[in-house]
């Protein structure tokens, strides 16, 4: 460091330390008297039965008392307990050594290892890119998955939202884009998922050769709600400093709808009131700063993928619709698709990329536009043609959809360890479904 740099740094130390006392714990918040301190900055509280402090965030202010949100668990707190003011907000440590780790939502690993030296320390709270220095999206993203890149063909940098009831194979199509994506790293944020799954999502579906170039950021849904809502936080802020870097990055989070939960929770334990279908409107607000993030930069590029899991398949709940609103597309998955075995059960009809017609040639555009077209046809038949009541010859259209549809269910299907770079899936589209077929 700079002999100057050192000064400037010495100069704006504060040398006193402001500390508090825990009055009461209320639910999920611990209200203190002190200390002197301001929304979101981070806290230590130390109870007098256990050796290490409780990481707490400032999360408001009632009746001249601080109200905080623990990290971790409260069981050993009591009143009187000492509350010492941080002076800043939570940061986190980034850099390629990171590659390979699972981390939590404060960035420590979750193994109990040490963190490898190199890294940078990053803020998890970060302000969106400029819009007016935001590149447009112009490039294509092979993805390796035929429905996607054929039907909805995504760009660097592009936001999508991946719609679907539990069990539908959601964590699928992440471990798939993970493995078959061309991008540089991937950032994974598993946040609120069952303890159990979470091994099975590194050791089954990423496997080795996902977690090379793979950073997964974990927060359980057994944590508190500002360990989960600093998981998705964390992950993004991984995700902006390897943009920063000029690479293009892919970030995944498991689920945004389990980091609105989270919001929800904690609007509610300070005061909040629940307004549609019981989410706060901090929850609503807390959205778009998230999502916003993700995206192009001058230096490099953040492709999201953010899954969103819809109460009962409907996809106008106030999350979903929410997020719809926000993101560049969305990949909706059908449980009957999903009952059929045809996997993955992307339904390409209720799906869009809203960059795709940038990305795109004329014939690829129009091989996709008579491969909606067929199936779109088929669909509205269908209930007539399993029972029956469709006679051959009543509709040349609806003929034609018939006898391609084995060819659009072949074209759509994909095995889970099949890939496929975009240059020959639109070479098969184009040959199967363009307008010389």
């Amino acid at each position: 460091m700079k002999a100057a740099d050192l000064a400037s740094e010495i100069h704006t130390l504060n040398p006193y330390k402001q500390y508090g006392k825990v009055t009461r714990v209320v639910g999920l918040t611990i209200e203190s008297k002190g200390p002197r301190t301001s929304v979101g900055e981070l806290c230590f509280i130390y109870p007098e039965a256990a050796d290490k402090p409780v990481l707490a965030e400032v999360v408001g202010f009632k009746d001249k008392h601080v109200q905080l949100m623990p990290l971790r668990h409260t069981v050993d707190i009591s009143p009187g307990s000492l509350v010492e003011g941080a002076g800043k907000p939570l940061q986190v440590k980034a850099g390629t050594g990171l590659i390979g780790k699972v981390i939590d939502g404060t960035g420590r690993p979750l193994d109990g290892s040490k963190l490898p030296d190199g890294l940078v320390p990053v803020p998890t709270e970060a302000e969106p890119p400029n819009p007016l220095l935001r590149p447009r999206i112009t490039e294509a993203l092979s993805l390796g998955i035929r429905a996607v890149d054929g039907l909805l063909t995504m760009g660097k940098g592009q936001r999508i939202g991946i719609f679907a009831g539990s069990g539908v194979g959601k964590s699928t199509i992440l471990s798939m884009l993970t493995r078959h994506s061309e991008a540089d790293v991937n950032v994974i944020a598993l946040i609120g998922e069952r303890g159990r799954e979470v091994k099975d999502f590194i050791e089954r579906d990423l496997g080795e050769e996902g977690m090379k170039k793979s950073v997964v950021v974990v927060a359980t849904s057994d944590q508190p709600a500002l360990m989960r809502i600093k998981g998705a936080m964390t992950a993004t802020a991984v995700a902006e400093y390897f943009r920063d870097q000029g690479r293009n990055v892919n970030l995944m989070m498991d689920s945004v709808t389990r980091f609105a939960m989270a919001q929800r929770e904690i609007g509610l334990a300070v005061g909040e009131p629940p307004t549609t279908k019981g989410y706060t409107p901090s929850v609503f607000a807390m959205l778009p700063k998230l999502l916003e993030r993700s995206g192009t930069s001058e230096n490099g590029t953040i492709t999201a993928f953010y899954t969103v899991l819809v109460d009962g398949d409907d996809l106008n709940e106030p999350i979903a619709d929410a997020v719809r609103g926000i993101l560049d597309g969305h990949l909706v998955l059908d449980r009957k698709l999903a009952d059929k075995g045809h996997y993955p059960a992307i339904n390409v009809l209720r799906s869009i990329s809203r960059v795709m017609e940038d990305l795109v040639d004329k014939s690829h555009r129009e091989a996709a536009a008579n491969l909606r077209h067929y199936l779109s046809t088929y669909t509205e038949s269908e209930d007539l043609i399993n029972i029956g009541a469709y006679k051959k010859g009543s509709s040349k259209e609806i003929d034609e959809a018939v006898q391609i549809k084995p060819k659009i269910n072949a074209f759509l299907q994909q095995d889970t360890s099949e890939m496929q770079a975009l240059s020959e899936t639109k070479k098969q589209l184009v040959d199967e479904f363009g307008k010389g077929e």
